[in-house]
């Protein structure tokens, strides 16, 4: 018997994925572009051609990234993100491209391009922290890519593209760590309430999505907060078990999210919104870490605790950094290994992305 919020196209088409996953064969969908809103956790490079401190283009970030020969793209992390395993997944491009590297130009961006920022939030008060992109500037970003796209495509063609894409967003961990809780005095403590910040944040997202829509976007992927009170460095911070204020935080605007979906789905035309669920397979993977094949989820495999190592502290001078991060759920002490990268992007697609197989 089918579970009744599937239909029998979508469960073939879940099996489908799966064997091709197996296989290592990518699958021919109907995706044309991959089109990358968010934060570090999705930012392919985008930092290193911005003057900010948040950058990972040093070794040893993406030493396991095989297919740039180890070289640091930027990215934070020990390989590839999520991001570049749903690309590859959906037949397109196994790295999706920071659009503002300058060697790149509009044919290697039309199968995808990646607008996020490391350091972003919904809030604009978080990204100016660290003099990184706003949302919306990384939205003025995709206006001129648009732009570029119809010079290369032509009219037709690029409307085809950008209707076709697959545009998924993920932000609004560093907009609760790093502002909320960590800037007692700052714009976002005028919300009474983590709660009250969340419901702003999510009507920003809202506003962005409506955005989007408006500029051709019909097919988007939400993503919700993964279980912030978990991550190594807050562990450390404030205890050696997972800080369930956080986690609860997250759980609550996770729902304000799905919310906000429902009612998006049922006000814009043509559109197909889905709840991206990072907080549930992060927390599996947590819990059940030999499921995974890992051994350590506790702290980050760089420097000597991988508690509090993370950018310009996780170098190639970082002493006693791991010898495989595969055993690590965490890279640094914020960020994913590409193994937990390679989870969430499986998990993404197994439950909700395909829909848009």
């Amino acid at each position: 018997m089918f579970r009744t919020n599937m239909s029998l196209r979508n469960y073939v088409s879940v099996i489908f994925l799966q064997l091709c996953i197996l296989s290592g064969e990518p699958v021919a969908a109907q995706i044309s572009a991959l089109i990358v809103f968010g934060d570090s956790t999705v930012d392919t490079g985008n930092n290193n051609y911005i003057s900010t401190v948040v950058r990972s283009d040093f070794a040893p970030y993406g030493r396991d990234l095989q297919l740039e020969n180890g070289h640091p793209t930027g990215r934070f992390s020990n390989g590839r993100l999520t991001v570049d395993f749903v690309s590859e997944a959906f037949g397109l491009p196994p790295l999706v491209p920071p659009y503002l590297d300058p060697s790149r130009n509009i044919s290697d961006l039309a199968a995808g391009a990646c607008f996020a920022s490391a350091g972003a939030g919904y809030d604009n008060a978080t990204s100016d922290i660290f003099s990184v992109l706003t949302i919306w500037k990384e939205l003025d970003y995709f206006k001129e890519y648009a732009a570029k796209l119809r010079s290369f495509q032509g009219d037709d063609k690029a409307h085809e593209t950008l209707t076709e894409a697959l545009y998924l967003v993920s932000m609004g961990t560093n907009d609760f760590l790093e502002n909320y809780y960590a800037v007692p005095r700052g714009h976002a403590r005028e919300h009474a309430t983590a709660a009250a910040y969340g419901e702003y944040l999510q009507g920003v997202a809202e506003s962005f999505v409506r955005a989007l829509h408006a500029l051709g976007a019909r097919k988007v992927d939400l993503n919700g907060l993964p279980p912030m009170g978990c991550l190594p460095m807050e562990r450390a911070l404030l205890g050696s078990a997972c800080t369930e204020e956080y986690n609860a935080v997250a759980e609550g605007f996770n729902a304000g999210l799905r919310a906000v979906i429902a009612r998006l789905n049922g006000e814009l035309v043509g559109a197909r919104i889905v709840y991206g669920d990072v907080y549930g397979p992060v927390a599996d993977a947590l819990g059940q870490p030999t499921s995974y094949g890992l051994e350590n989820v506790d702290a980050g495999c760089c420097g000597a605790t991988g508690l509090f190592e993370m950018g310009y502290m996780c170098n190639a001078r970082s002493p006693l950094t791991c010898a495989d991060a595969g055993k690590f759920a965490f890279w640094d002490a914020i960020h994913p290994t590409e193994r937990l990268h390679r989870a969430l992007a499986d998990a993404k697609m197994n439950t909700t992305l395909h829909v848009f197989l």
